[in-house]
């Protein structure tokens, strides 16, 4: 089942690299189409809202209202069950106290000249989060999104969802209500990031956007950033998983499966130093997937993706793992505490047997959206310090600028700029 790498081998590292980079390369972003969406909505609004919601989702009626209005919200948030409720409520609890612990304190201090230096911060203003609709609908998105927007004071979150040709999951309206989202839209795809990044009539310009999305939502965040922010470019899901002969081969082939069932281009890899390990993991995928739902995705995913690399040592163990920077890494080893302390490279990491990484996706608290396709060994997983600005101040004064002013002065004429300088000088009340 899972495609088999051994990292003695010596070109197992450019074997390795082909395979993670096949995945990369093999969806189609379709570039200069999207271009011309996020073009048309800058240029006429909700006219080209409304022209590819239809055109994409064969929408055929003259009228669309493209957001949700407060009856609306109201009616659809009640029609949640019960239980569905109550686990979303102990998640938001959960998720919000987690973030509510990364402090981000502001300081001050002064120096030797008694000039004044400080650190602060201040929330973003304008949040637009992306929810994906249709039968990827995920209440989690909203509150992995909103609650770090939330504890960092965020006033104005907007949320859109595709949501005019399927009716509207009634867990993530419920979800966003909670979340206190000021508006929520009915519409999705490259058009609706071009409408949070440029503004129409009807949805908000916002300052950044999160939330995951589709091939062709990824390329028009891209498109648009530094005209907003965004938080990453994120592609489809991925999990590692370091297992050994201590290790229950159902539940590994479980924890493969629920990253596979995400999409076709999704990757799950096994790493092991027990090839007896390797075997009964993949006689476990291939009984699990028969009675899979999702049976064809998962099975496209692990065939295509899917890898089995055995690593007879624990060094090789780590360069493999540090090399592959997974989204999600789940340790399950008998004795991890070596392997933890020697990643640098990873998502969010999974410790121990009964720590699955699809209660992250969920109920645990952190975060997770979190960084793909190897982008782990440069940033990090969504937090609070995603939706909040750093401000440094800077109050020198007269005895400050004495003393540090001449220093200034050679460093700018050093790089040749006069101009620089002339701006010390004449403080310093020196000829230019």
């Amino acid at each position: 089942m899972l495609n088999f790498l051994d990292a003695n081998n010596s070109n197992f590292l450019k074997k390795l690299e082909q395979t993670l980079s096949k995945r990369k390369y093999a969806q189609n972003n379709k570039l200069s189409e999207i271009n011309k969406i996020i073009s048309d909505v800058q240029k006429f609004g909700d006219k080209a809202l409304i022209k590819y919601e239809k055109k994409f989702l064969k929408i055929k009626s003259k009228k669309i209202n493209v957001k949700f209005s407060k009856n609306e919200i109201n009616k659809i948030s009640k029609k949640i069950d019960n239980r569905l409720k109550s686990s979303i409520d102990l998640a938001f609890n959960r998720i919000k106290k987690f973030h509510s612990k990364q402090k981000f304190m502001p300081f001050k201090y002064k120096d030797r000249y008694n000039n004044e230096l400080s650190y602060k911060y201040s929330p973003i203003d304008r949040v637009g989060v992306y929810v994906p609709g249709g039968t990827a609908s995920y209440p989690s998105t909203v509150l992995m999104n909103c609650i770090p927007a939330i504890v960092a004071n965020v006033k104005n979150i907007y949320l859109t969802t595709p949501a005019l040709k399927n009716s509207v999951n009634p867990a993530i309206i419920y979800a966003a209500k909670k979340c206190g989202v000021k508006e929520i839209y009915k519409i999705g795809g490259a058009h609706s990031i071009a409408a949070f990044a440029y503004g129409t009539k009807t949805i908000k310009k916002v300052d950044k956007i999160v939330g995951p999305g589709n091939t062709y939502v990824a390329a028009a965040k891209k498109i648009v950033f530094g005209e907003v922010g965004i938080d990453m470019i994120a592609g489809p899901s991925e999990v590692s998983v370091v297992a050994d002969k201590y290790s229950n081969p159902n539940w590994i082939a479980s924890d493969l499966i629920a990253q596979a069932e995400h999409d076709i281009y999704a990757q799950s890899i096994l790493i092991s130093n027990s090839k007896d390990l390797i075997k009964a993991v993949n006689l476990c995928l291939k009984s699990q997937l028969e009675s899979l739902p999702k049976k064809n995705i998962a099975s496209k995913s692990i065939k295509k993706f899917g890898l089995a690399i055995f690593a007879n040592s624990q060094k090789k163990i780590l360069d493999v793992v540090n090399f592959v920077a997974p989204e999600h890494l789940e340790i399950n080893v008998k004795n991890y505490k070596n392997i933890i302390n020697n990643i640098t490279n990873a998502g969010s990491i999974f410790i121990g047997k009964f720590s699955p990484e699809a209660i992250g996706d969920y109920i645990a608290g952190p975060n997770h959206v979190l960084p793909t396709s190897g982008s782990a060994k440069f940033s990090s997983g969504l937090s609070v310090s995603d939706f909040l600005k750093r401000h440094s101040l800077i109050k020198i004064t007269k005895s400050g600028i004495e003393r540090l002013g001449p220093s200034v002065i050679n460093l700018a004429q050093h790089e040749d700029l006069d101009g620089h300088a002339n701006s010390i000088k004449i403080r310093l009340n020196k000829e230019n």
